[in-house]
């Protein structure tokens, strides 16, 4: 283990999750905005309406810090909305620049819900500020700070020009409504995220620290197990693009720092689920890839790494660190006990609970038969 790597992560993670608390079912949602932005990559949410998506991801990038952006593009949207206007001074001198000041090329961490309503001329500059953090337009030329862009759409686009665009989102996120067991859980977290005062905002050096973690960790033991990955789903009938499949490793390489270390392992390969580009190949890799994310794990990104490997290891962890989070409260919260105890009961039978999480449950059961 690193121990700064180790501590910047735990401070990332500890702010993070104060941002979104109460926000039910969306932790895998947060923590892969995390892992995006120390990859430096960027996340595509797709989801119906009312799913919290925009939530979210406001709540992440004020934890993460750095300049943000946000905008809902429409049809009618103008490049100049988000990328600033033409600077009339400079074009009375006879030359074309744009005034970014505040706009899209001077942000670290942007939001561009309903990204795919974009027209032609925003996309192809958006492909350049994406793919090479260079902003052009006319006489301006800018090196973007970008670390993260997150878009967000209801629905993946059917057009093939539209694909080719959402392919540049290394990750992909499909969201649902809330399930049956957790509506208690999330009415009671509404209703607290209204009274919630703004969380503090991570030290941006963290993000930093990790960001430049990345290019150093040591790949060599994991790179020919994610190369085997590959293969297995290419027999399974499934494919990844080439330039997927090589940034790939900067999502492995970042779940490596966040766990902590420098060097990536097996317990690092599950990213490549969030590869694959729609919830079918996301589904059908799940099948092909089961026994190779047994071992995954992440103590940074508990959540996204159970969505990705539905191994038991996984969710117990999780489950098990919300209890002991509820049993520490001071005093415990009933909603939030019941909340737990209702998950717990929903992933586990009599037969199939851990011990460890048995004995925490014993103990909620205890508190919520006297509050």
């Amino acid at each position: 283990m690193n121990t700064a790597i180790e501590a910047a992560a735990a401070r990332l993670r500890d702010v993070v999750r104060t941002a979104t608390a109460g926000l039910v079912g969306r932790e895998s949602l947060a923590e892969l905005m995390v892992l995006a932005a120390v990859a430096q990559e960027h996340l595509l949410i797709v989801g119906p309406p009312g799913t919290a998506k925009s939530a979210v991801v406001r709540r992440v990038a004020q934890a993460l810090g750095g300049r943000y952006f946000e905008y809902l593009l429409g049809r009618f949207t103008e490049p100049s909305e988000l990328f600033g206007p033409v600077d009339l001074r400079k074009l009375r001198e006879g030359s074309v620049e744009t005034d970014v000041t505040g706009m899209l090329p001077e942000a670290e961490v942007a939001f561009l819900d309903e990204v795919f309503l974009g027209s032609t001329a925003i996309l192809n500059t958006l492909l350049s500020v994406l793919n090479e953090r260079r902003f052009r337009r006319g006489h301006t030329v800018l090196d973007c700070p970008l670390r993260i862009c997150v878009g967000a759409a209801n629905a993946l686009p059917d057009d093939e020009s539209l694909a080719a665009f959402a392919d540049r989102f290394l990750l992909h996120a499909f969201v649902d409504p809330v399930p049956d067991h957790a509506l208690e859980a999330l009415l009671a977290g509404g209703w607290q995220s209204e009274r919630a005062t703004p969380a503090h905002c991570a030290d941006i050096a963290d993000l930093d620290l990790l960001c430049a973690s990345v290019a150093a960790v040591d790949m060599s033991d994991a790179r020919g197990e994610l190369a085997g990955l590959v293969r297995r789903l290419r027999a399974a009938g499934l494919t990844l693009s080439d330039r997927r499949i090589v940034k790939a490793q900067r999502l492995v390489a970042a779940a490596a720092v966040l766990a902590g270390r420098t060097r990536a392992t097996s317990a690092d390969l599950w990213p490549l689920f969030y590869a694959m580009p729609t919830r079918e190949a996301q589904t059908s890799a799940q099948d092909a890839l089961r026994d190779a994310f047994a071992l995954a794990a992440n103590p940074s990104l508990r959540s996204a790494v159970e969505h990705a490997a539905l191994q038991p290891l996984s969710r117990s962890a999780r489950l098990a660190e919300a209890a002991r989070a509820c049993l520490d409260a001071q005093p415990s919260e009933r909603a939030a006990v019941e909340a737990v105890l209702r998950e717990i009961d929903a992933n586990f039978s009599a037969t199939t609970l851990p011990p460890e999480l048995d004995a925490l449950r014993a103990r909620l059961v205890d508190i919520a038969a006297v509050a």
